[in-house]
This record gives C-alpha cells, structure tokens and sequence, in this order.
C-alpha cells in the first residue's frame, strides 16, 4: 500500500501489520513492548529515571527489528500516532493469539 494519507485508525492497522510481516520484527517489538511496560513499572516503584528507558526499550528493539529484518522504514516516522496505536494493538493481539509470533 502506497498511500500516506489514512482516514482512520481502522483504516491504517493493515497497513502496519503488513510493515510487520517478518516473524523477527513483531518479536522485536513484542519484547519492546513488554520491556516498555517493566520501565514503566519500576518508574514507578523504584526510580523515575525507569521513564528515561521506555522510548529507548519500544523503538530501540522495533527498529532494529525494521532496519536489520523489514528492511522498511519504521511507520512512526510518517504515522507517530497511529504507529503508537498499531505497535500496542499489535502487542494485545499477539497476546491473544490474533497475530502470530
């Protein structure tokens, strides 16, 4: 899909899993994400400087999964929002088993 433009949320999340198609890439950030949670967990309970670590833990680990196993541009840097969205919604549903990991 070329366009750049998205009317809606619903109207992007395909786009995104389809830039997610490699097994190692949504891994990447399934591990991302739930290292996102831990800082933001022990932000809480031990040090403020845990917040520091959640943008390093979530993009580090996506883009590394783009750059090296994509081969894409990561989708936050045209879509930061819905990018944001996608990678949580992403997350729950390889929780659920709706995306493969």
């Amino acid at each position: 899909m070329m366009s750049t433009e998205f009317s809606s949320f619903k109207a992007f999340y395909p786009y995104y899993l389809a830039e997610h198609a490699d097994l190692r890439c949504r891994r990447l950030h399934f591990v991302g994400t739930w290292l996102v949670i831990l800082a933001f967990v022990l932000a809480l309970t031990h040090s403020a400087w845990w917040f520091l670590m959640m943008p390093i833990f979530g993009y580090g680990f996506a883009w590394v999964g783009h750059f090296i196993f994509e081969k894409n541009r990561p989708a936050t840097f045209s879509h930061p929002l819905y990018s944001l969205a996608g990678d949580w919604v992403m997350f729950f549903d390889i929780l659920r088993g709706r995306v493969k990991i």
